[in-house]
């Protein structure tokens, strides 16, 4: 596992305050289930330092956190997104309006999602170099 790359840079911005993190409920969820599931590889021998890291970046990080969208709203606007999992995510996204939504999962939240929404939706890689370009 990598120890440094831009995701962990767009975490740190985030745990600066440099930038303000908004999480989708949906998010959180996904993350903690994951790092339960891969603690013990992911730890090397220590399965609760993953969660641990998670919880005081959250803490650091002070959040704007978005709740799950509503089952109706789910079921109205499936039409949104190919990946029917995604899409509570989506919609947490599309009610926080955030600036940028950062994503490496550019098979399911593809330009044609970022159309039909109305978001920026961008890998971080993409944020970044967005933001080199302003600077120059």
């Amino acid at each position: 596992m990598a120890h440094w790359g831009l995701d962990k840079a767009v975490l740190s911005l985030s745990s600066a305050r440099i930038c303000r993190l908004v999480l989708a409920e949906a998010v959180r969820m996904e993350v903690e289930r994951n790092l339960s599931l891969h603690a013990a590889r992911l730890a090397l021998g220590e399965p609760q330092k993953p969660i641990e890291g998670y919880r005081r970046f959250i803490q650091l990080s002070d959040p704007e956190m978005v709740p799950l969208p509503e089952l109706e709203a789910v079921r109205a606007n499936r039409h949104l997104i190919r990946h029917e999992a995604d899409l509570p995510v989506l919609l947490s996204a599309m009610a926080a309006r955030p600036d940028w939504v950062l994503t490496n999962n550019i098979e399911h939240f593809t330009q044609l999602v970022a159309q039909r929404t109305g978001l920026r939706i961008a890998t971080p890689v993409e944020f970044f170099t967005t933001l080199s370009s302003l600077v120059r």
